[in-house]
């Protein structure tokens, strides 16, 4: 290829679109990726059985429950992003998100009595159980943000 085929590739209308929109694109995906820092975070100091502490001792039921949510914090932060249009509106949507979706934990962990001792007791059952509950609410609530 010789240098005049080399610059009209890079100054083509496509690789003009790149450059400027990756940046964007690594700036929205590090601020959803610190919203899903902060909602699993803020999650973890408030569950009633201290998943990490117990995933840290090999419990499995507590890895499987906070891998649910995990995914089921990240299931309506995706959708937020791909909604957005600013890091600002993914900000205000995310926490927004983050809020509606831990409210809901809470909820679900509310409405299915005794699972926290059943996970502290490395339940696997009673894991699934939840996170298949908490993977319901982050679709429905993805949902929602779409429509």
């Amino acid at each position: 290829m010789d240098s005049t085929s080399l610059s009209r590739v890079l100054d083509s209308a496509e690789v003009q679109a790149f450059a400027t929109g990756f940046p964007t694109t690594l700036a929205h995906l590090a601020v959803t990726l610190g919203l899903l820092m902060v909602g699993a975070i803020i999650y973890a100091l408030f569950t009633p059985w201290k998943e990490i502490a117990l995933i840290r001792e090999g419990n499995a039921a507590a890895a499987v429950a906070f891998a649910g949510v995990l995914v089921g914090l990240a299931i309506p932060l995706a959708v937020s992003l791909s909604v957005s249009t600013s890091i600002k509106d993914i900000v205000l949507w995310g926490i927004a998100t983050l809020a509606l979706q831990l409210l809901a934990f809470r909820l679900v962990e509310l409405f299915l009595t005794g699972l926290p001792q059943r996970i502290r007791e490395g339940e696997v059952s009673a894991a699934v159980l939840l996170v298949g509950a908490k993977l319901s609410t982050a679709l429905i609530l993805a949902a929602a943000l779409t429509g």
